[in-house]
């Protein structure tokens, strides 16, 4: 697993003409509101508050780059879902999504994270649709599963081959989610 020496906010970004100059490969994370995004990053980086949580849908409102370790980036995308936000800021949360990840030629992986209490929302298959549609590299990451049984765990994990199901609450599955990461940047 690798060790985080650093890892450091870069930008927030609303349009593609903020995205950071190119050249690092990436990884982003998308899923629905309050999924836990925020959460997996910090307890992937060692860190607890370098990537902003909240309880409250639809807080990410921009793309935001991390810099980790002066050799990769991570990208936290807004949460799609519920948001209590007007149907033209939703529009620009979608076209910027979009336009990310169909121009981004840095990322290289996306994560995309399904709460495993509720398993498969109809926006996360449209999502599927999407990345699957456009061949872009996905993995499935079922997050909250310390709130799950040992049974409810191993069929999460029966999805494919590459699913990888977390904690940010205890750090389990930390190890599988840096496997499939580094497998994909480094």
């Amino acid at each position: 697993m690798i060790q985080i020496k650093s890892a450091d906010f870069i930008i927030s970004a609303g349009l593609s003409a903020h995205f950071p100059p190119g050249g690092l490969p990436e990884c982003a994370f998308i899923g629905r509101s309050n999924v836990g995004k925020s959460s997996l990053m910090n307890m992937l980086l060692g860190r607890k508050q370098l990537v902003k949580t909240s309880k409250t849908p639809g807080k990410t409102v921009t793309i935001n780059f991390f810099l980790v370790n002066g050799i990769f980036h991570f990208v936290d995308l807004p949460g799609y879902g519920f948001a209590k936000r007007s149907k033209s800021e939703l529009e620009r949360w979608r076209e910027a999504i979009e336009d990310y990840l169909t121009t981004r030629t840095e990322l290289k992986l996306i994560l995309l994270l399904i709460d495993g209490r509720h398993g498969l929302q109809k926006s996360d298959e449209q999502m599927v649709e999407f990345l699957s549609h456009h061949r872009l590299p996905w993995i499935p990451v079922f997050t909250k599963i310390d709130k799950l049984t040992n049974n409810e765990k191993a069929r999460l994990r029966r999805h494919s081959p590459d699913t990888v199901c977390v904690s940010s609450v205890t750090g389990e599955g930390k190890e599988e989610a840096w496997t499939c990461i580094e497998r994909h940047l480094l």
